[in-house]
């Protein structure tokens, strides 16, 4: 069986990762042209599949970095 996934437009992907206010369309257009986002083409339109944006967002997610105590307080 086949699962649909839900097709954003890139106004709502921009919407998604809060770029919209910032710079409007211009940053998930930039994923899809440097091919760093999972896309579909209907017709003349782009389409992102809402499971792509989330893997983006996974994909780029950086961990905070656990620093252990040191025996002398702060490094220099």
């Amino acid at each position: 069986m086949v699962t649909v996934d839900r097709l954003l437009t890139v106004r709502q992907v921009a919407e998604l990762l809060n770029t919209w206010e910032e710079s409007g369309e211009r940053f998930p257009r930039r994923l899809i042209e440097e091919r760093r986002i999972t896309f579909v083409k209907v017709g003349r339109h782009v389409r992102i599949p809402e499971r792509a944006v989330e893997a983006f967002v996974a994909a780029n997610t950086v961990e905070p970095v656990v620093l252990r105590p040191t025996r002398f307080g702060r490094a220099a």
